[in-house]
Parts: C-alpha cells; structure tokens; sequence
C-alpha cells in the first residue's frame, strides 16, 4: 500500500460517521437513503461521507435501475490491518516490559497494619 492510500484510509476512519456507514455496509449493500436513515444528517451530508469513503477505496457504488447502492471494499481496510500490525510487537514488547518493572517493585504496605 502507497503511502498516501494509508493516509487517505486512516484519515477516512478518523471520522465517527463514517466509520458507523462502514460498520452498517459489513452487513451488506445498502443505499444512500438506507445509510442516511439513522444519521440526524441530510442525505447530501451524507453523499459527502460516502466520496470520502469512495476516494479513500472504502467503499464502492454499483447501480441497480436507479438505486446506486453501496459496497463496502474491505482492501483498504486489511491493508490498514496489515501496516498496524506490523507494529504489533513494539506494544507488545512495551507492555512485557512494563509487567516485568511491575513484578520487581516491592509491594505496598497492607492498610490498617
């Protein structure tokens, strides 16, 4: 994945509706009017929501007579996936160290003692 996709990817998910719009297409197609429904936002808001998520790769628009509806690309999301994973082992090696500072302090004095 080029650099730039990552971006467009992360900078797609950093916003809360869109991440719920993609959460309700895992549960396949829907269209625009679908997606609007439980949003206290007009459907052109909407439509925004939906370009970002298409420029970014996310999603993509069919068309059924004239329903366009939405799919979500789940690509970019696994590329996502793959670059966080990748630093996986910095956390987690963090983490083992921070438990192992943890285990060697003494421990507090009991309460009431």
């Amino acid at each position: 994945m080029m650099r730039d996709e990552l971006s467009a990817t992360f900078a797609a998910l950093a916003d809360p509706t869109r991440r719920a719009i993609l959460a309700r297409l895992a549960g396949g197609d829907a269209t625009v009017m679908e997606l609007a429904e439980p949003f206290d936002i007009s459907q052109p808001t909407v439509s925004k929501h939906l370009k970002v998520l298409e420029r970014a790769g996310m999603i993509s628009r069919g068309r059924i007579a004239q329903t366009r509806p939405c799919r979500l690309e789940m690509a970019r999301l696994e590329d996502a996936a793959r670059w966080l994973e990748a630093y996986r082992h910095l956390w987690e090696d963090s983490f083992d160290r921070l438990d192992a500072y943890l285990r060697e302090l003494p421990s507090p004095p009991s309460k009431g003692t």
